[in-house]
């Protein structure tokens, strides 16, 4: 009887090549698809894998919960990467790789491989997961297999072995860049892009349009929140209203899109310690992130928003090194979550050649007082107050400066 592998099967390059080249070497090959809003025929995909050995394949639809359970508390965290990168490929890797196991379990195995090189993050995010939910887990990783490596010194070689043993990609030497999509994202990296001089051709871009191409009348829109969660959007030009996560997000990443607004090219620093230029376009995520913090400025109190400044690049950083699944990660969240019961309300904005421009907010449970804040009244603040408040808080500044001129006099009579 063959040994069992389950594969993470995309049906791009390098998983295409791995199941004729694990079959090759004896091994009963079940293909594994997650689809979370890649964008591809995966009828198409499954009769690839087929055809180049395998013995089944799965379709798993997982957009609805990686929407929900990943990027939507993502969201809630203001998770970003180095103060940019959304997170799109790292927020859909736990979710895939747990999925994974779940299947190796229905097929009596626990060997899983994947396709992801041994020097990018998605190899931790893979293996950090499968470690979690199957300890005794086998793991195939060809791009840290020696025999793999005197084959494959790289995609060139790929292209040619797939062009030789009729795998049909949709790489070629000419366009050589790797690309990722998800609901979230679609990232761009490797080959012709990492020159960090080159920039990127137009033709490049799959999801949104130039800015500069991009209509010329404003877009307006209504996001509302409950609960640090998004539950509606209101396109204000037509009045048409779009609920449900699934709905919601995809509707955004349709109006974010037409308007130019999601791209970055970037430069990150991976896990592993390699510098690696990605190029990104993620339409509804730039625009909820800049709304969710919004609806955040009037709805949480000052020094839990401070604490919250801290915690969210710490959980960007466990997102991106893999760690999803893990004590910290749940500490966190547990703080994050809380922090989010009062983030309630709506937030206005337009969306105008690649700009998400915030143009007011309103909340039930808002701590902006009008009254308090307005230059032209009282409100209930008595601004002789402040003359104690900074006497107090200077003390330990003036009792410094006392010493320090203490110690230029005594300096100066030596």
């Amino acid at each position: 009887m063959k040994t069992k592998v389950i594969l993470a099967y995309s049906g791009g390059l390098d998983t295409s090549v791995m199941v004729k080249w694990l079959t090759n070497k004896g091994y009963d090959v079940v293909a594994y698809i997650a689809d979370v809003g890649q964008n591809k025929e995966l009828d198409a995909l499954k009769e690839k894998a087929l055809k180049m050995g395998a013995s089944k394949i799965y379709i798993e639809d997982l957009k609805k919960k990686l929407v929900e359970n990943f990027i939507f508390q993502a969201l809630k965290a203001d998770a970003i990467y180095e103060g940019q990168y959304l997170l799109g490929t790292a927020l859909a890797r736990p979710l895939i790789a747990k999925k994974q196991v779940e299947i190796a379990k229905k097929e009596g195995t626990s060997i899983l491989a994947h396709g992801c090189t041994g020097k990018g993050n998605d190899q931790v995010r893979f293996e950090l997961t499968w470690m979690q939910f199957m300890p005794d887990v086998t793991i195939i990783s060809p791009w840290k297999d020696k025999e793999w490596l005197g084959q494959f010194k790289g995609r060139t070689d790929l292209i040619k072995y797939a062009e030789k043993e009729g795998i049909p990609i949709d790489v070629t030497l000419k366009k050589p860049y790797s690309t990722d999509e998800n609901l979230m994202h679609i990232s761009y990296e490797s080959g012709i892009l990492e020159d960090t001089s080159n920039e990127p051709k137009s033709e490049m871009f799959k999801l949104t349009v130039s800015p500069k191409n991009a209509p010329d009348k404003e877009t307006n829109i209504c996001i509302e929140f409950e609960k640090g969660i998004p539950i509606k959007v209101t396109n204000l030009s037509d009045n048409l209203e779009v609920k449900g996560s699934l709905k919601l997000f995809t509707y955004l990443n349709k109006l974010a899109a037409e308007n130019g607004i999601g791209r970055i090219d970037i430069v990150e620093n991976r896990f592993v310690g390699i510098k690696s230029r990605g190029i990104y376009e993620t339409p509804a995520g730039t625009v909820l992130f800049e709304a969710h913090r919004d609806i955040e400025s009037i709805t949480i109190d000052k020094e839990v928003m401070h604490l919250k400044e801290l915690f969210a690049p710490m959980i960007a950083k466990l997102i991106y090194n893999g760690f999803w699944y893990s004590p910290e990660m749940e500490f966190l969240m547990a703080a994050i979550n809380k922090s989010q019961e009062n983030v309630s309300g709506q937030v206005y904005i337009k969306l105008y050649k690649g700009n998400v421009t915030v143009t007011g907010r309103k909340s039930k449970n808002s701590l902006y007082n009008q009254e308090i804040s307005s230059m032209d009244e009282e409100g209930g603040y008595n601004q002789v107050d402040a003359n104690g408040f900074i006497k107090i808080t200077g003390l330990r500044l003036k009792l410094q400066g006392v010493k320090n001129e203490a110690l230029a006099k005594e300096i100066s009579a030596e």
